[in-house]
């Protein structure tokens, strides 16, 4: 069970502010702020509203949020480099958070019918690359190339948001608790590694949900290889590999080269050495940083908590009114669920 305080630090952390920063916005002193975080102390008076107010969401919202099994200050699990600053990664852990608390707040009054669902598997019991086979088959998928990752599991109810990390360190997020699982992903990378990132997440939501285990980032990593580039079809393909097939490939699987490299391996297509020489020729072109045709590939748009804003709109209900429904102080902090602002026109 979450507190209150959790759900107060946690939307600060959102938010990367100190709490000298939200003290001063709030108009409470440091000192009390502190203890309201660490449960010490209940707010008093307003003070509740103005702290609420400061955070950009509805003082209801502070409330649920501390008071939900599992509601705040869960560790998500995170697509990241070994160098990813800790204050950069427990900031977009608590943005995540956030987004999930909206979501789930905003589900209590509106009711998402998925086509899909999100299967789950025991990691213990099932190899991750016979899970990803068995979620493609789950939901229909085309045996080859998928085009967009990110409808198909927006369409299973899980909503994908896209922000710009500002930094190159951490590439994707995802947490599921109770029923509203959320993936939060850097919209500055390039497509291939987003989809490959969107992969990596769903891996963990259908494998981690309740079980944690030491092979967790493997698991995933091998999860989102099959799930974008089965071994059934894509094996063939990985014969005889060069720089130029590389480029060919790309296009077709919408995945890195080097990603590609790595599949090659691990379905033992090609040799240590092999890999090994065409890593040396990528680098030789400068292409392990960035590689080319990155732009020509789709890109990974995510549009259900868009399209749930404007669903709610056309049912006539206002900007405010559904700011407020998904727990946002005010249209101008809700991001989430945005929507135009509709404007009279002369007829």
């Amino acid at each position: 069970m979450s507190t209150l305080g959790e759900a107060i630090t946690t939307a600060r952390r959102a938010l990367g502010a100190t709490q000298e920063e939200l003290a001063a916005a709030a108009g409470v002193t440091q000192a009390a702020l502190s203890r309201y975080e660490r449960d010490m102390r209940d707010p008093e008076g307003n003070v509740l509203p103005r702290l609420a107010a400061a955070l950009g969401v509805t003082e209801s919202f502070l409330k649920e949020a501390g008071s939900v099994r599992g509601a705040m200050a869960v560790d998500a699990h995170m697509r990241k480099r070994a160098t990813a600053k800790a204050t950069t990664w427990r900031q977009l852990e608590a943005r995540l958070n956030m987004y999930r608390m909206h979501v789930r707040y905003l589900m209590e009054e509106v009711s998402l019918r998925a086509e899909q669902r999100i299967p789950t598997f025991d990691p213990v019991d099932t190899d991750p690359a016979d899970a990803a086979r068995m979620v493609r088959m789950q939901w229909r998928m085309p045996i080859g190339p998928i085009r967009s990752v990110t409808p198909w599991v927006e369409a299973a109810g899980c909503v994908v948001v896209a922000e710009d990390f500002g930094t190159s360190r951490v590439d994707g997020l995802s947490q599921w608790v109770d029923d509203h699982p959320v993936i939060l992903i850097n919209q500055a990378a390039p497509a291939d590694r987003l989809r490959l990132t969107i992969g990596h997440e769903l891996g963990h939501l259908c494998l981690h949900s309740s079980e944690v285990t030491l092979t967790m980032e493997e698991d995933a990593t091998r999860f989102a290889a099959e799930f974008l580039m089965p071994a059934e079809v894509i094996r063939p393909q990985l014969r005889n590999l060069t720089l130029g097939r590389l480029h060919d490939l790309k296009r077709e699987w919408g995945t890195s080269m080097q990603a590609l490299i790595e599949r090659a391996r691990e379905l033992n297509v090609i040799t240590p050495e092999k890999r090994t020489n065409l890593y040396k020729s990528l680098s030789n072109k400068g292409w392990r940083t960035k590689e080319p045709l990155s732009d020509e590939l789709a890109s990974e748009v995510p549009q259900l908590a868009q399209t749930i804003g404007v669903a709610m709109a056309n049912k006539g209900l206002t900007r405010e009114e559904i700011a407020s429904i998904a727990g946002f102080s005010g249209p101008e902090k809700n991001k989430l669920f945005a929507t135009q602002e509709r404007r009279l026109r002369a007829i």
